[in-house]
């Protein structure tokens, strides 16, 4: 198949999470012998990161109603080059509707990727974007061949299954074969570590200066934040190590005894994921606390995985459990077979057979 991936609005580095997520992507359909070409739709940054390799289609910053005229350029512009491209599918990651941008349905079937609650998510951006999202997220989805899930939550939700599109669930894959084991540290105290990124509400990172305050026998370590909002005065087994690199971070990670997951899914009104992070910590072999339910873990029985509730009130409820498991953690890692489920190769496998379903129903 000729594969058009399109991504809107946000440049998408070589050294983000979503960056490195369609890297992968791609580089799984083209090694299962797919063309695949990525159309970027994408607000003009300065940024010393390097985009992924693609068409980029940039448009300038300014004011509410020019910005929106140039979205619009740029989007007519990704539309005459993916049209030239000739794909038989296009992939959408989903992104706030910009016209034309449902032309996309008239060139080639149409897949769309919805990876989060969108309608909470976007009452983030103020109430303007947010009722225009309410209003036109379903301009898209009634114009798609299909729809890819992150999460069966998202896929049986009110919202989305309103459409009645043919769904498919696929939770965040890694590349397990590129990722090797760290060892097991010898820690005397045990060391937990978080990795986020300032500014997601689901991250819940403030719950984790409780968690350093009530257990100063353990070490919290926090990366992707150099602080906590409200938070002036960290307790001293508390650290935070700013933005890393791929590099840095698995410095750290080598010293660590487990991981923690994203804490707050629901302030975003979300229960279930798939963290492309706690599918990297895992990877490595850190075991991880889970405040969530996951796509793919949540049947799964093992030692090394401790879920708690996703509730406001989960790290107080929970600081012995997590206290005990990380002091279990110490000198364990977790053995690749038990999370083989994670493979991105297969979930791409399955994406792909996706594809082909809805090209085939299109015809």
């Amino acid at each position: 198949m000729r594969i058009a991936y399109v991504s809107l609005h946000w440049p998408r580095t070589l050294i983000s999470g979503v960056g490195k997520k369609i890297v992968r992507q791609i580089g799984a359909w083209t090694a299962a012998g797919h063309e695949v070409q990525l159309f970027m739709h994408s607000i003009r940054r300065e940024s010393d990161a390097p985009l992924i390799p693609g068409k980029v289609f940039y448009y300038p910053e300014s004011g509410r109603l020019a910005g929106e005229w140039n979205r619009v350029i740029a989007a007519r512009h990704l539309l005459d080059a993916v049209t030239l491209y000739c794909p038989d599918i296009i992939y959408l990651r989903y992104g706030m509707y910009v016209y034309p941008i449902h032309h996309l349905a008239k060139i080639a079937p149409l897949v769309e990727e919805i990876t989060t609650n969108d309608l909470v998510q976007h009452e983030g951006l103020g109430l303007v974007h947010s009722l225009y999202n309410r209003l036109t997220r379903g301009i898209i989805i009634r114009h798609t061949s299909g729809v890819v899930y992150l999460s069966n939550e998202l896929a049986n939700s009110r919202f989305n299954s309103i459409f009645q599109k043919p769904k498919k669930v696929i939770g965040d894959g890694i590349d397990l074969n590129n990722i090797q084991p760290l060892p097991a540290p010898n820690n005397q105290n045990p060391q937990l570590v978080f990795i986020g990124s300032p500014g997601s509400l689901w991250q819940g990172v403030d719950k984790l200066y409780f968690l350093a305050k009530t257990s100063p026998d353990i070490g919290v370590h926090v990366i992707g934040y150099d602080l906590i909002e409200g938070i002036n005065s960290l307790p001293d087994n508390m650290k935070l190590y700013g933005y890393l690199k791929t590099e840095e971070y698995k410095k750290v990670l080598a010293g660590m005894d487990c991981a923690i997951g994203s804490l707050a899914l629901h302030r975003i009104q979300l229960n279930e994921s798939s963290p492309l992070k706690t599918r990297e910590c895992l990877a490595l072999g850190l075991p991880m606390v889970l405040p969530y339910k996951d796509t793919d873990l949540n049947d799964l029985k093992c030692s090394f995985l401790l879920k708690i509730p996703n509730r406001e009130d989960n790290v107080q409820t929970h600081v012995h459990a997590i206290r005990d498991f990380a002091y279990q953690m110490r000198g364990h890692r977790v053995e690749r077979k038990q999370i083989i489920n994670l493979d991105q190769a297969s979930k791409e496998l399955e994406r792909v057979s996706f594809f082909k379903e809805m090209l085939d129903a299109s015809k």
